[in-house]
């Protein structure tokens, strides 16, 4: 008489996909096997194991920001349907953009983000916090991841 109330899947109902495996399962042994709902649908793992089943541990939940601009391969934009989409992993992974000026921005971001890691990498001593390139970039990651 009041209505349907939406149940959280059980920890054993609740499964992923990834590009290789299809659906995997979180591991019983994982302090996130009992999470129910992840408020991002995206998780990264550390291990993955075959038993009765495709299994993930060591996992994290998280949200588009790092994924787009941490994650491996290269980020494109493109117009699909009249929506403006931000692509990962050769288009496997998709977010739909506000706009199409937002997803050149976080492009760029990434770009920019990655051309500081390679200069990082060619010089070790370089200090990213007192780099104004650097810094500049590190805080509007900052500032991006932490309000979305």
């Amino acid at each position: 008489s009041t209505g349907v109330v939406k149940m959280q899947p059980k920890a054993e109902e609740l499964k992923f996909v990834t590009k290789n495996d299809g659906y995997v399962h979180i591991h019983p042994s994982s302090v996130n096997y009992q999470t129910r709902h992840f408020e991002s649908p995206y998780l990264v793992y550390h291990e993955k194991i075959k038993t009765s089943r495709v299994f993930i541990r060591d996992c994290s939940m998280v949200s588009v920001y790092p994924l787009v601009l941490l994650g491996g391969g290269q980020v494109h934009t493109q117009l699909h349907r009249g929506e403006v989409v931000i692509s990962l992993d050769d288009g496997w992974i998709r977010f739909a953009a506000a706009s199409h000026q937002v997803a050149e921005l976080v492009k760029e971001l990434r770009c920019e983000l990655d051309q500081l890691l390679q200069d990082k990498i060619k010089n070790p001593s370089m200090d990213l916090g007192l780099c104004p390139r650097g810094s500049r970039i590190i805080a509007m990651i900052v500032k991006l991841v932490t309000t979305q």
